[in-house]
Parts: C-alpha cells; structure tokens; sequence
C-alpha cells in the first residue's frame, strides 16, 4: 500500500477525532487513548505500543522454551512483533524521505 500525504493527514485527523483512541478493525492498534490530540503524542504511543509487542512476544518466547506456553501463543505474539517492527521501519523510512524533500527544497 502506497502511503499519501492525503491518506497520511486523513489517519491523523481520525484519530484525533477518536481522542488518539484507536479501533480493533482500523490496523492502528498501537494507539492508546489519554493524551489526545497531540502528534507526538500519537507517534510516542504508537511507539510504546510497537515495544510491547516485541517485549511479550520475547516474554512468550521464554514461557514456550520452559514449557508454560503454547506454541499457537507464542506465533501470534511474534508475528505481532513482526508486523509492529515492519510497521517501526516504515514509518522512519518516511520520515527520512520526508526530511529529505524538506532539505532539498529551494529557498
């Protein structure tokens, strides 16, 4: 999926109607609600939320090695971790190829 600048403000503007509350549905699962309204609010979340996912799918990893934890848990919390990382690269490629336009823009 190609990311727009369009579809980009469109997402932000969601969910700051939401209040930074995001839905089960809108792939945006990282956002939590409390501080609303705020970009760096949004992204330090969704930043947060991206680190949970690879701290319990390390912590279900270990449960799996001793026993405590099934293995279907274990998959689904690293394929988590995965699509949040993937997710992480993503982003920080835009925001450099962002920065870079902003650096090459004529004054």
């Amino acid at each position: 999926m190609d990311v727009t600048l369009q579809n980009a403000a469109m997402a932000y503007g969601k969910a700051v109607n939401r209040g930074g509350e995001a839905g089960p549905s809108d792939g945006a699962g990282a956002i939590a609600g409390g501080e609303s309204g705020s970009f760096a609010a949004m992204v330090k979340a969704a930043g947060e939320g991206a680190a949970g996912a690879l701290e319990s799918s390390e912590t279900l990893s270990v449960g799996s090695v001793a026993g405590k934890v099934e293995l279907t848990d274990v998959v689904h919390a690293v394929n988590n971790a995965e699509i949040a990382l993937q997710t992480v690269v993503a982003v920080r490629d835009r925001v450099i190829d962002a920065y870079q336009q902003i650096i090459r823009m004529p004054i």
